[in-house]
């Protein structure tokens, strides 16, 4: 359901202003499938967002949605007084029967938002101050969900950064041996299991419970057009309860190393130390009031962590056959696996330096 009269009917069963004009395929995700909806008010061109969120990722997409609702609604409070306030935060356009989702006929779940204006997000950091500013966003945003009110949010991902058990299925795929993939992987999985000691570093340090983004790629930030300040963070599919440290740990994971996810030349894959600091200054800027002792000192660690993860679950998943992950190449799941891991060797490099850039960041940002 994607023709122009099908994408109007649907945009008519939200409270959007004005008559459907057009719409147009919008962004760069591959998950949900988006459009840019133009609307037109007393002849005045209005845009905004709409979305079909894909239930074979988000199966409890009701849940999904009730965390969004509730954390756009208590930002939107935070930031009452600031006259750009409808571009700092994501404003979710209710259906006509006044829930923020509809559901159509076929079942589908749609939702819509409006269009935050002079505003892009990039694909792949330019520079350091982009880094600072994407990073003070993340944090931002955490800082302003620290008070969110009871209940606690649906944790609609349960598991999503338990990285011993990310650990243990890639154990079970490599006693599985779909295929003689073992043999191929060989270097990968003993890079593995010599690390497996440090799977459970984070779920074992009693860290406070988070309100957290969980998806804290450098693309989930939209960068003002004039200023070149980080605005608004967007993409809140995966909000739920966690630790600071797994988007902080992301941040590094997809900020710092210039190579693509699947880079094949792997001399390209290192960890930069300026971009480093710059997401931590521009992190601690905004977070540094909240966290505790504990959080900032395992920072330098997290990007480690989370950036072995993700390595296993590339390993793991071309282990098993290449069942999660989409690929577009023979090997290319080994391919991710095999950037991830060189980029925790360069972490692991610099790990020392890092926890002391940290460390002299932390306390001169200290009251």
């Amino acid at each position: 359901m994607s023709s122009p009269q099908s994408l109007a009917a649907i945009t008519n069963q939200f409270q959007i202003r004005g008559e459907f004009a057009e719409a147009a395929p919008y962004g760069s995700g591959h998950i949900n499938d988006t459009w840019c909806i133009v609307s037109l008010h007393a002849g005045v061109p209005i845009r905004s967002i709409l979305q079909r969120i894909n239930r074979n990722v988000f199966a409890n997409t009701v849940a999904l949605m009730e965390n969004i609702e509730r954390v756009t609604t208590h930002l939107a409070a935070k930031i009452s007084s600031d006259p750009d306030r409808m571009r700092r935060v994501l404003t979710l356009i209710p259906a006509r029967d006044g829930r923020v989702w509809h559901v159509d006929a076929e079942g589908s779940y749609w939702r819509a938002c409006h269009f935050i204006d002079h505003a892009h997000t990039y694909d792949a950091v330019e520079s350091t101050h982009q880094a600072f500013q994407a990073a003070k966003a993340f944090g931002q945003f955490q800082k302003m969900l620290v008070d969110l009110p009871e209940p606690r949010l649906h944790n609609t991902i349960p598991d999503f950064h338990n990285t011993p058990l990310r650990f243990a299925a890639f154990e079970q795929a490599v006693e599985a041996g779909v295929a003689g993939r073992a043999i191929l992987a060989k270097p990968e999985i003993e890079f593995a299991l010599a690390r497996r000691s440090m799977t459970g570093v984070l779920l074992n340090a009693n860290l406070p419970e988070r309100v957290t983004h969980n998806d804290t790629k450098f693309n989930n930030v939209l960068i003002d057009d004039t200023t070149g300040e980080a605005i608004c963070v967007v993409d809140l599919d995966t909000v739920m309860p966690g630790s600071a440290l797994y988007d902080f740990g992301d941040m590094v994971r997809t900020t710092t190393s210039p190579a693509n996810e699947d880079e094949r030349d792997l001399s390209r894959v290192n960890m930069q130390f300026p971009m480093f600091e710059a997401l931590v200054a521009g992190y601690l800027a905004a977070a540094g009031g909240f966290l505790a002792d504990t959080e900032k000192q395992l920072l330098a660690f997290s990007g480690k962590l989370i950036t072995f993860e993700q390595g296993i679950r590339f390993l793991t998943d071309y282990l098993a056959g290449d069942t999660y992950y989409k690929i577009h190449r023979d090997g290319h799941n080994l391919d991710r696996c095999r950037t991830q891991f060189k980029l925790v060797e360069s972490i692991e490099q610099q790990e020392e330096k890092m926890a002391r850039f940290v460390q002299s960041v932390s306390q001169e940002s200290e009251p």
